[in-house]
């Protein structure tokens, strides 16, 4: 069974999911905050994403990360490869917990991310599919040096499709 390796940054470690995650994981699908990944949605829904995505590490060898403080342990978010049925190519996906927000933790952890996913699996690029609505999300997907490409597939019609090639992070 294939686990998540330990990543670690300045300021985060970068670990496998633990059931404890879930619950910040359910709160976000509950909120507002989640109209951009298919929310809201009730607790059973956010279960099923939720532990989908967790089992995409035994399955393919890659997943989300459980991000936390490398200080205080405080759980952050989610930063991570995401790939279910209906997605074109594995995609590079995050989400932090609103009291992490606005502190560059989705940044650097998808840095992190990338770096690992290069060196790990030698992937040229890779993508972030994003609804044309998340401003925030698109913006950090450009602020991590990635470009738009249009002719690229989404998930849904008008999905905003980055792009960030790899190699110049070797």
């Amino acid at each position: 069974m294939t686990l998540a390796p330990i990543l670690t940054t300045e300021r985060l470690t970068l670990r496998m999911p633990v059931l404890a995650d879930f619950g910040h994981h359910a709160a976000f699908h509950a909120s507002d905050r989640s109209l951009w990944e298919g929310g809201p949605r009730d607790r059973a829904a956010a279960w099923r994403a939720w532990a989908s995505d967790v089992a995409l590490w035994p399955l393919k060898g890659y997943g989300p990360f459980g991000v936390e403080d490398r200080q205080t342990g405080e759980y952050l978010g989610e930063v991570g490869i995401f790939h279910a049925e209906e997605y074109p190519e594995p995609e590079l996906g995050w989400m932090v917990v609103p009291q992490a927000e606005g502190r560059g933790i989705a940044f650097e952890a998808a840095r992190a991310v990338m770096g690992w996913v290069r060196s790990r699996f030698g992937w040229d690029e890779i993508t972030n599919i994003i609804d044309p609505g998340n401003v925030r999300s698109i913006a950090l997907g450009l602020r991590l040096g990635g470009r738009i490409d249009s002719a690229r597939p989404g998930i849904d019609p008008g999905d905003v499709v980055i792009v960030h090639d790899l190699r110049r992070l070797a």
